[in-house]
């Protein structure tokens, strides 16, 4: 399994680089997970968005969506050259409006998951856990059929369940928007809430990832590596970073 950052940020863009989007591929199959602003021209400097498989969202804040409409209206437009006649777009059905954006004629369908049973996507077999998040979101593991997995928090604050659902990932790709010294209602993790999950999930590598546009990036990785062993490693996401599992 190959993970690309396509963009990293929460919330907005800032500095030339845009939000949350990854490209993972196994076997040859194309897998968009989140589709943040700027991701279409960071597809691009990869494959042919002609040449994507899937796109599977997590939620519909626009800082995982702001691209999804550029997206299709490029299949739209390119009727020639598409691996496949249509592109699947899986989301959640708890927000039937936006759901029902996700199908447009002649370029792209809506496919429907839950937090009730996996589904196979390609090579991958994915499973859902809904996270605590002020709209309906959803943490995703993923396994290709070589057995590696990946697991996305998507945005969350901090709960137990997270633990069980991230054990033993190759790689956990954190929600960590907020500095250690975050207090009061947050919406999603601090670094050091990272850092404690990767740890208390034993996973081997740790992404910290929907990042603040503001501050030191490299404390995030100081502080959630004080939560963690000090053999994890920890990085932090960055415009086309690939990491191979």
């Amino acid at each position: 399994m190959k993970i690309k950052v396509l963009g990293f940020y929460g919330g907005y863009p800032a500095n030339g680089d845009g939000t949350s989007s990854y490209l993972i591929q196994s076997n040859g199959f194309n897998l968009l997970l989140d589709c943040g602003s700027n991701a279409l021209n960071e597809l691009e400097q990869s494959i042919d968005p002609l040449n994507l498989d899937a796109v599977i969202l997590s939620h519909y804040h626009h800082d995982h969506t702001a691209d999804l409409g550029v997206l299709q209206y490029y299949w739209q437009l390119h009727p020639e050259g598409r691996k496949q006649p249509l592109l699947p777009i899986y989301g959640h059905t708890e927000d039937p409006l936006n759901f029902g954006s996700l199908t447009w004629d002649n370029a792209t369908i809506g496919e429907s998951y839950s937090e009730l049973s996996p589904i196979t996507v390609g090579p991958f077999k994915i499973s859902f856990l809904k996270t605590h998040h002020p709209v309906p979101a959803f943490a995703m593991r993923i396994v290709d059929e070589d057995g590696k997995v990946l697991v996305f928090t998507a945005d969350t604050s901090y709960f137990d369940k997270l633990i069980s659902f991230s054990d033993s990932a190759d790689l956990l790709i954190t929600d960590t928007n907020f500095y250690a010294n975050k207090t009061g209602l947050k919406w999603h993790m601090t670094s050091s809430e990272s850092g404690y999950l990767a740890d208390k999930a034993n996973v081997k590598q740790l992404l910290l990832s929907h990042l603040p546009q503001t501050g030191d990036l490299n404390q995030l990785v100081i502080e959630a590596q004080k939560s963690a062993s000090d053999k994890l490693p920890i990085m932090l996401a960055q415009s086309n970073k690939i990491i191979n599992l």
